[in-house]
């Protein structure tokens, strides 16, 4: 079974194989259009096989051909009826596989086949989910770019259509491998695509934070998003609600580029989303209001939930062929004001708390300028006096793939009582730096939502600011204005630089030394006078005698035990999943529970552990627990797949197989557990090898350096660059050259001998070398297929927790480290007093004249 990593990275390297200079934006639109045609075909042919009966997929296609001449229109309109759509044999993709292998495939196949599939679905009730999913606009065959004549346009198709031949995209949808890979394709393309990124993506770390906020907070039925690009919102939210409430959720988004609209849909569907619950509209948004309720014309539907992230400071928001919107319009009326003709923010903000239902919540993406600007403070002020706005979450720069902008999150709802403040977050500072871009990772995700959640006030974090305090601030929403950053910097201290001594008032600051080793760091102090005391120990000593206390090493020792809990409560868990189980919902229960457990220590940073299991999930967890869930877990660490490397480079670029990999249990496991013994034997041989190297190297350095009384016997035997200067290796043909010439018993032949034997030596021992491993090797990939239940739980548990009890022991330190690291940056300050300076610069001085006095000058 191939894992879902393991098609995203071969879609993705094919696409970059196959695009070649087209605009990554616009080949989007070709890859993901016939990825989801494939879709179609498999779904026709899988809906076949089950109405008639079929036991197998062997000869499937040719049954359904069979089937066609004898039922024609009877077969269509059956599959029609289950699955809103039909796709005739002749139009399959499967056609097209075959016309490709026998060498009958035309370009124009692939047309007729979008355009019947239109003329298919044009008369159903199910058209308006299927119309012009594969229309010219997006779909566009002749397209120079594609390639500059039809034979290479009909070469690159052709390479497209084989890219998916072998996946089923039934079976992968079953498991949302097909959804998942279909969105980080999409996400891929957005990293390519420059500014045209934000006309159809939503980072997906951005989408986390309103969906799990959303979740959480609110019961859902219904969700829109009047700005839907690809539907990644809609779908984020959705992924964190149980199965049930999922599959009762209606999903409703409208979308201005029609290429854009289209990759909504076909997400939604590859997601599992069924067509009746999914209203997507291809329309302008600020236009003409949608969706209009049916039973009240003239009134907006209103949600349980509203997400959505609009083009940033659209000025071409009330400009469109229809006549420009007025404040008469029903989303604008309450606020008495329109947003201004070149800032469009507020507008689509109007536009989704005008759809937001009295108990529902609202998400919105929009940049930091809207919490500030003087031109839209009227709208905050009616916002503010409406009380609607729940919550402002400032995220940091730089996290889309088209802008460095900083945005911020509003959370927004209708039912808030008049007294509830509003919750003000900076978590600009929370991220990590990946290639050009910041990221938010989990544990800094977890944080927004906890702090929001819970409604928590956070030193430096976060600020729940009364509706006066914002009043006074002029309804300046500004996040700076309400947040203050802690200030990490230790102030100088005058007398302290004067007269020496580290001021006690800054150890007060060292909170988790104070708390867990008091009497250490007292006895480690000298008083010198009031105020000031000097370090009796060097730091280095302190943080031995602090590591080792008893209160540390009870507090590590609780931690683990902890963990062990932990790690005995989900180790049979994870061995246990099915096809059934939710792995979503189970990587959230382990991340909630180690966070909880780590919550009781003090000095412990919760979301710091958080991290370490959501690493272990990206890492290893999501794709061995598909596996696990397909196959069972004793016959997933039974089974092996193979090793593919890339050989050459250029156009000679290949893949070829080296061996084999357990498809769960890494070979590097089995090697140290089960092969210790040739382990052992391979690492003494490299050490046998290390230390000839490093004779060899003594001599090397030695013949480079006319001072030693090998270089004239070994400098003509060192190898020579082109510039014929000396390199770090000797070259065995004319080390035995030169040692045929010499003669025996002198120094020079001393000299070459013990470099030839010492060649010799290593030579022979990389061969063994060589050979160790390759038996290693052969050893393992027979052993995967024989690994005992016993072996494999051993070995499964050490690499999924082998290391996380160490990891979350170290957090424990950390603190305490931290703690110790500005105690040696005071001590360091205020080592040296001012005047002893003084002294030392006098004394350099002094020197220097009386070194002046003696020179003479001839």
């Amino acid at each position: 079974m191939i894992t879902s990593d393991e098609i995203k990275r071969r879609l993705w390297d094919g696409a970059n194989n196959l695009r070649g200079t087209m605009d990554a934006s616009r080949y989007k639109d070709y890859m993901l259009g016939l990825m989801f045609y494939k879709f179609l075909s498999d779904k026709t042919l899988q809906t076949f096989k089950e109405t008639a009966g079929l036991t197998n997929d062997a000869n499937l296609l040719d049954e359904y051909r069979k089937a066609h001449e004898e039922f024609g229109e009877d077969l269509d309109n059956n599959i029609q009826q289950v699955l809103g759509y039909h796709v005739a044999p002749e139009h399959l993709y499967q056609t097209w596989e075959e016309d490709i292998e026998n060498g009958d495939f035309e370009l124009s196949e692939v047309m007729d086949s979008l355009n019947a599939f239109e003329r298919s679905i044009a008369t159903t009730d199910d058209s308006d989910d299927f119309k012009g999913l594969f229309s010219i606009s997006v779909i566009d065959l002749t397209n120079t770019a594609l390639g500059s004549d039809l034979n290479k346009r009909s070469k690159n198709i052709r390479d497209l259509i084989s890219l998916f031949a072998d996946l089923n995209m039934v079976d992968l949808q079953n498991g949302d491998v097909l959804g998942d890979a279909y969105e980080y394709l999409i996400g891929q393309f957005a990293s390519d695509s420059g500014k045209k990124a934000g006309e159809f993506y939503t980072p997906s770390q951005v989408s986390e934070v309103i969906a799990q906020i959303i979740a959480r907070t609110t019961d859902i039925k219904s969700i829109y998003d009047p700005t839907v690009g690809s539907g990644s919102l809609l779908l984020t939210v959705g992924k964190h609600l149980s199965h049930d409430r999922q599959k009762n959720l209606h999903y409703y988004g409208q979308e201005y580029i029609t290429a854009t609209y289209n990759l909504t849909r076909m997400n939604l569907l590859l997601h599992g989303v069924r067509p009746e619950n999914m209203t997507i509209k291809n329309g302008n948004t600020m236009s003409t209001d949608w969706p209009e309720d049916p039973s009240h014309p003239g009134e907006g539907v209103q949600f349980d939930a509203v997400v959505m992230n609009p083009p940033y400071s659209d000025k071409s928001w009330n400009k469109h062929e229809d006549k420009p919107l007025k404040v008469s319009d029903p989303r604008f009326s309450e606020f008495g004001v329109l947003p201004p003709d070149s800032k469009g923010d507020f507008a689509y903000l109007m536009h989704g708390l005008y759809h937001l239902s009295q108990e529902g919540t609202m998400g919105i993406i929009l940049s930091h300028g809207v919490l500030s600007r003087d031109t839209e403070g009227k709208i905050r002020k009616r916002l503010i006096e409406k009380n609607n706005i729940d919550a402002i979450i400032g995220l940091p720069s730089n996290l889309f793939t088209n802008t460095p902008i900083t945005v911020a999150v509003l959370i927004l709802k209708k039912n808030r009582n008049l007294q509830d403040p509003v919750l003000i977050i900076d978590a600009s500072s929370g991220f990590i730096k990946v290639g050009k871009n910041n990221i938010l990772r989990e544990r800094d995700i977890a944080k927004i939502v906890d702090t929001y959640v819970n409604k928590k006030e956070i030193a430096g974090y976060s600020h729940l600011a009364a509706r006066q305090e914002i009043v006074t601030n002029e309804y300046n929403l500004n996040i700076s204005r309400y947040v203050e950053q802690v200030d990490e910097v230790i102030p100088e201290d005058v007398d302290a630089h004067l007269l020496g001594g580290i001021p006690k008032k800054n150890l007060e600051n060292l909170t988790v030394l104070n708390a867990m080793t008091k009497d250490l760091l007292d006895n480690s102090l000298e008083e010198i006078r009031p105020g000031y005391v000097k370090l009796k120990v060097s730091v280095e000593e302190l943080k031995q005698q602090v590591m080792q206390a008893p209160q540390v090493q009870n507090e590590i020792n609780e931690v683990q035990s902890a963990v062990q809990n932990y790690i005995h409560k989900y180790y049979p868990r994870l061995k246990q999943v099915t096809p059934d189980t939710n792995l979503t919902d189970l990587k959230a229960k382990m991340l909630d529970d180690i966070k909880a457990i780590l919550s009781q220590f003090i000095n412990v940073d919760q979301y710091a552990g958080y991290q370490i299991v959501a690493d272990l999930w990206q890492n290893c967890l999501e794709a061995d627990e598909e596996l696990i869930a397909a196959k069972g877990f004793y016959e997933s660490g039974r089974t092996r797949k193979p090793n593919i490397v890339e050989k050459g480079s250029g156009n000679k670029k290949h893949q070829v197989q080296d061996g084999w990999l357990g498809a769960i249990v890494p070979n590097d496991l089995i090697a140290d557990e089960l092969y210790s013994d040739m382990q052992d034997h391979i690492n003494d041989l490299t050490t046998k090898s290390d230390d000839i190297e490093s004779k060899l190297g003594d001599l090397i350095e030695a013949a480079k350096s006319e001072d030693t009384p090998e270089f004239d016997a070994l400098f003509d035997v060192i190898k020579k660059n082109d510039d014929d200067e000396p390199q770090d290796s000797f070259e065995n043909k004319k080390v035995k050259s030169a040692l045929k010439e010499a003669t025996k018993g002198t120094d020079e032949y001393d000299y070459l001998h013990q470099v030839s034997i010492l060649m010799s030596g290593k030579r022979k021992i990389n061969r063994e070398i060589k050979k160790a491993n390759a038996d290693l090797k052969e050893a393992i990939y027979a052993r995967i297929e024989q690994l005992t239940n016993d072996e494999i739980d051993r070995l499964m548990k050490d690499k999924w927790f082998g290391n996380i009890k160490s990891s979350v022991s170290e957090l424990v330190k950390y603190s305490l480290e931290y703690d110790l690291q500005i105690l040696q940056e005071l001590n360091d300050r205020y080592s040296e007093t001012i005047s002893e300076l003084d002294d030392e610069i006098s004394k350099g001085e002094s020197e220097f004249e009386a070194l002046l006095k003696d020179l003479v000058v001839k």
